[in-house]
């Protein structure tokens, strides 16, 4: 290459990143290089710059200008019209200075919460596996599929930006680091629409819900210390309020088409409290971000041997199958919403399977039929509908099978059945089509059935697509 060209290069580049660094317009953190906006909408950007002054913004695939100022303290935020997928693309602003924020793509962008089953990463956690994840971050290069991680902040005032994070492109080193359930997520969403996929990893180990809502969320729930600005924050993920202000607040707004959640691990001794915070935290999220109540799909928590944590509560609702049927029963009051259901893979004496990509996948194939419209698979669970009673048997029916029932060919062995006296008993089941026939010998007039329903089982009932049922129970008796 001649000489005083490779030098007009290499000050032409010098140039503009002296403007960059110089450049008092400052995007909020989640605005960068490489990042994805939702295609075909009215996306908002924000960020700061001095106070009341102009700041032009200008759109590469458009063309267009706009402009903002900024109020008192700094503050500007707009929303830009996006084409139909595809890139790369470049923004600018403009306060004086220019900062260009460069190889943009449009697609599908989602959000990712949760605790740790969403935050373990593709390389999995020291001594706790993502099975065959090895061979999928080897063959994880892929430009089209962007990804983003929110970075820890637990604090108790609510931050105007999130500490400083990068959009990053898909390939090995970055994916073995990256959410795993989001990861598989994304990379389905990507295969089968054929389009760029952004993904936002927002997560923390070991998190409670009530960590991830706000102070005016939580005003319906009275037995909810929500901490001052000056207490200490004695539990970093599992106290009220101080994730939703330090890692939530700051990017709600980025345009996404739907959200993914996988939490509630953290909150399994408290289900009749959960079946009520949950519908409450995404109600808020939904009208907090101002855009519609776009589609929340979550994954059930897996089965596993709760007791074995401390305090080792034992018995009663402290079995995990109440916060599963917590889940199961949020779905009539979540619009909009579906739930991968899990109970094939979870593990004994592990909290956090190592079957990842079944997950992850679940997730997608809910967003694929539900919110793409794309026909001809099984997306959903068969889900428990209603019992009837005929003599000495019990008749539970299911929705979403649109072909059957099936257990392989084993017999099923997780169903009891009890009656007034509310003592339950190992039941015979027997799969009718779309529904199933619960007896047992022991009792002659039963009014409850329950499938399982325990803190660790592996389910045996399926759709014949091969999804699992979720465990279930047709009584609402305290224990």
């Amino acid at each position: 290459m001649n000489v005083k060209f490779l030098k007009k290069i290499l000050t032409f580049g010098l140039i503009v990143f002296a403007i960059a660094a110089n450049a008092t317009v400052k995007p909020a953190s989640i605005f960068t290089d490489h990042m994805v906006l939702q295609q075909q909408s009215n996306v908002a950007i924000w960020g700061w710059a001095k106070p009341s002054v102009k700041v032009k913004i200008i759109t590469s695939w458009n063309k267009e200008n706009y402009s903002i100022t900024t109020d008192q303290k700094g503050k500007w935020k707009v929303k830009v019209a996006t084409p139909s997928a595809g890139g790369p693309y470049n923004i600018e602003f403009n306060d004086g200075e220019k900062l260009i924020l460069s190889d943009i793509l449009i697609g599908e962008v989602w959000f990712c919460g949760g605790q740790s089953n969403m935050e373990l990463p593709m390389k999995g956690y020291k001594g706790q596996p993502n099975i065959g994840s090895n061979e999928a971050i080897l063959k994880s290069k892929n430009p089209n599929i962007r990804l983003y991680t929110v970075p820890r902040s637990s604090i108790t005032e609510r931050q105007e930006n999130s500490k400083p994070s990068q959009w990053k492109l898909s390939e090995p080193e970055v994916v073995a680091n990256f959410s795993a359930t989001a990861y598989y997520f994304g990379t389905l969403l990507n295969e089968i629409l054929d389009v760029p996929v952004g993904i936002i990893n927002d997560s923390y180990s070991g998190s409670s819900i009530e960590a991830w809502m706000s102070p005016e969320d939580l005003k319906s729930f009275p037995e909810i210390k929500i901490p001052s600005k000056g207490d200490s924050i004695k539990e970093v993920s599992r106290t009220p309020t101080t994730l939703y202000n330090g890692m939530l607040y700051p990017v709600i707004g980025y345009s996404v088409k739907g959200a993914i959640w996988y939490q509630g691990e953290s909150n399994y001794e408290r289900p009749d409290q959960y079946e009520s915070l949950f519908p409450a935290m995404v109600s808020s999220w939904r009208k907090n971000w101002d855009n519609g109540e776009f589609p929340f799909y979550y994954a059930q928590i897996a089965p596993y041997n709760y007791a074995q944590l401390a305090p080792f509560h034992k018995g009663g609702k402290y079995n995990s199958a109440f916060l599963r049927d917590a889940q199961r029963k949020s779905l009539s009051k979540i619009s909009n919403s579906a739930m991968a259901v899990l109970m094939d893979i979870g593990e004994e004496n592990m909290i956090h399977p190592s079957k990842k990509k079944q997950g992850g996948e679940r997730l997608a194939y809910l967003a694929l039929a539900k919110t793409y419209g794309i026909k001809g698979f099984s997306a959903t669970s068969p889900l428990y509908e209603s019992i009837t009673i005929e003599k000495n048997e019990a008749v539970v029916k299911f929705k979403d099978v649109p072909n059957g029932l099936t257990s392989f060919s084993k017999e099923l062995s997780l169903f009891e059945i009890a009656g007034a006296d509310k003592k339950f008993y190992p039941a015979k089941a027997v799969i009718k089509g779309s529904s199933i026939n619960v007896s047992s010998e022991q009792v002659k007039n039963p009014v409850a059935v329950r499938y399982a329903f325990n803190d660790f089982i592996v389910g045996d009932l399926f759709g014949n697509e091969g999804l699992p049922v979720s465990s279930f129970r047709t009584d609402n008796w305290d224990n």
